[in-house]
């Protein structure tokens, strides 16, 4: 985890954030994207794909010199998101799609260096969402200096959340003033995330790491849905950690980041845990895959359909893996069993507020059982995972 280093919080955050802070108003974005660069190829060099990862800072650079001829209708922003996803589909998954090609195992198109450049899942989603914003005239274009800085403010870059052009320019362009007020509430976020990560996401790894065949094939079957809820907790604890390092650290600069997680383990039904959950994901799918595909505008099985193709898409942005496909795939039937059952009984289809305190009570305890039965297929491969199901259901060894 980089945010729990020295190097982020005493070579990268406190000098970036007082210098942005004192800097007149043309060096603040010059000095966000000569810090985010700083950190990319330090971060690149001592953590995540080395020299070749460090190059990768060119990926930044051809981008905010494309993005000067993104124009509202231009082909250019079509050329801006296809290279946006050709990245994504070079670095994550050209070992995952070609080895679909040669299953067997000798896949000859294998690129056994492979790596991921550092925060390439998140960047390429910026790229994408600032491509097409600009072709549909939903936001400015910014100056070069002002985009590079966008693209990289470290404190996003690595895990999010992911940031929307429009609300970043006004707050890059006219930083909050109150220092003592964000500095105050930035470095007490800041702590609440590492609380988070080492005291609760760290130790309930004593408990997930026995998530393997091994593990499961000796155990006995009560006690594994006690590990799989370990892990429920610990991915809610791991990543709303880093979203609050985040936030925090944004928050030193004068620049607001919207919030990621909202509680979303206290809801009742699968559409409002997605609404509560990774927020600035399930935002930017409705916003860039779901509204596109139709959204909820076309026919009933066209809904639904849309429905599972946004968390087909969920998965695979997780991972390049059958099994985050079978995860995004319960999450879109379990969506789409919600709809259904909401149009069937005539109500709104979000909400719960017509059902009794039992009523909410049970809604909320199927929602959080129906999400951390899921977490098996995105802690484990698929032949696991069924292990683990047969074991807990059958008590099978």
């Amino acid at each position: 985890m980089i945010f729990n280093t020295f190097s982020y919080f005493f070579l990268f955050l406190l000098p970036s954030a007082i210098a942005f802070r004192t800097a007149s108003a043309p060096w603040r974005p010059k000095i966000l994207a000569l810090s985010g660069t700083l950190f990319f190829v330090y971060f690149s060099l001592t953590a995540v794909g080395g020299v070749l990862g460090a190059i990768c800072l060119a990926l930044f650079l051809w981008e905010a010199t494309v993005s000067r001829l993104y124009k509202t209708g231009s082909r250019w922003c079509w050329v801006g998101v296809a290279l946006a996803l050709g990245i994504l589909a070079v670095f994550k998954y050209w070992n995952f799609a070609t080895g679909i090609v040669w299953p067997s195992g000798a896949n000859p198109w294998r690129w056994s260096g492979a790596f991921l450049p550092l925060g390439v899942s998140f960047f390429t989603f910026e790229f994408i969402h600032y491509a097409e914003d600009r072709r549909l005239g939903r936001t400015e274009a910014g100056t070069f200096w002002e985009y590079l800085a966008f693209i990289l403010f470290f404190p996003t870059m690595v895990a999010g959340p992911i940031k929307r052009y429009q609300d970043f320019l006004p707050a890059l362009r006219a930083p909050s003033p109150n220092w003592a007020a964000d500095w105050e509430r930035g470095l007490t976020r800041i702590l609440v995330g590492l609380a988070k990560k080492f005291a609760i996401a760290d130790l309930l790894t004593t408990f997930t790491v026995h998530l393997n065949e091994t593990d499961i094939a000796a155990a006995r079957p009560w006690v594994l849905p006690v590990w799989l809820l370990a892990f429920g907790l610990q991915i809610y604890f791991d990543f709303s950690a880093y979203s609050d390092i985040a936030i925090g650290s944004a928050r030193l600069f004068g620049l607001p980041v919207k919030e990621n997680f909202d509680w979303p383990y206290l809801q009742t039904d699968l559409a409002a845990f997605w609404r509560h959950w990774h927020m600035s994901l399930t935002r930017w799918l409705t916003d860039y895959v779901y509204i596109p595909l139709g959204g909820s505008r076309v026919g009933a099985v066209r809904v639904y359909a849309n429905v599972i193709a946004v968390m087909l898409a969920s998965g695979l942005w997780h991972g390049a893996g059958a099994n985050f496909l079978v995860w995004g795939l319960w999450h879109g039937a379990g969506l789409a069993a919600h709809r259904g059952w909401r149009v069937l009984r005539g109500e709104s289809v979000a909400g719960t507020g017509g059902l009794s305190v039992a009523g909410r009570f049970g809604a909320w305890a199927l929602t959080f059982t129906y999400v951390n039965v899921g977490w098996a297929f995105f802690i484990m491969d698929l032949p696991t995972a069924g292990k683990f199901f047969r074991h807990l259901v059958m008590g099978w060894h």
